[in-house]
């Protein structure tokens, strides 16, 4: 397995999941496109100390921008959604 800053990338805090962490215990984290479901479950796992039920992971296609007359392609992503189990929590902010 890698190391875990190399699957784990950053967490997802957005207006969207703040609500599905509130209903239904999900987190959202931006992780390396080569990533399988079973190395996010054992990264987020051992790094925050909770309990995985599920993973679901989608690749975000990145988006053409323009800059003058020059066209670019910003990279593609992947995000996962980890449920987690009764008891479990995880905060950011640590408040």
């Amino acid at each position: 397995m890698k190391p875990l800053h190399q699957i784990i990338k950053k967490p997802l805090v957005t207006e969207k999941t703040a609500m599905q962490k509130e209903g239904g215990n999900v987190v959202a984290f931006e992780v390396a496109r080569d990533a399988n479901k079973i190395e996010i479950k054992q990264a987020v796992e051992k790094a925050f100390d909770v309990k995985v039920e599920e993973v679901n992971t989608l690749i975000v296609a990145g988006k053409v921008k323009r800059v003058g007359r020059q066209f670019g392609k910003r990279p593609n992503r992947k995000k996962a959604y980890v449920t987690l189990a009764e008891g479990s929590s995880i905060d950011f902010f640590g408040v």
